[in-house]
């Protein structure tokens, strides 16, 4: 399992679900945003913009999961037959992710224009609920293919 750590806020739901299904878990973030965690899951690159992204598709292998907040990333690697979850629970899919991509475009292209829509909602419990829930679910699949 690799994540996208800089901004996740399910680091600790990560953790316990990947130790209860005896997963290995890796958190991928900028030197920039080290942690004095003493966690040999943590792996740091170079603070450039798409440093952990290249670090993730670059070692990301068909099966696992990646979990990231970055559409365009979710994008890159499910080619490669990998789950891709937000830390709010949702699973991006092939069959849609070019959609949110567009989204994404269009929005970019609206704050250039000096149109500003409202950010992100605030995350909740019941994100945090929903991410466990379906990290759970794809874990609980894997398992069950291992066997």
């Amino acid at each position: 399992m690799f994540v996208d750590a800089d901004a996740c806020p399910v680091k600790s739901e990560i953790v316990s679900a990947a130790k209860k299904y005896h997963v290995p878990y890796y958190f991928i973030a900028s030197y920039a945003h080290k942690t004095n965690s003493s966690d040999d899951a943590w792996i740091y690159v170079d603070p450039d913009k798409e440093s952990a992204d290249l670090y993730i598709m670059n070692h990301v292998q068909k099966k696992d999961i990646v979990i990231t907040q970055d559409i365009g990333l979710a994008s890159l690697v499910l080619p490669k037959n990998v789950y891709a979850l937000s830390p709010r629970g949702k699973e991006y899919k092939e069959e849609s992710i070019d959609t949110a991509l567009d989204f994404r475009y269009l929005a970019a292209k609206a704050r250039r224009q000096g149109r500003y829509e409202k950010g992100p909602k605030p995350f909740t419990d019941s994100d945090r609920q929903s991410f466990i829930f379906k990290l759970e679910e794809i874990l609980s699949k894997i398992v069950k293919q291992r066997n």
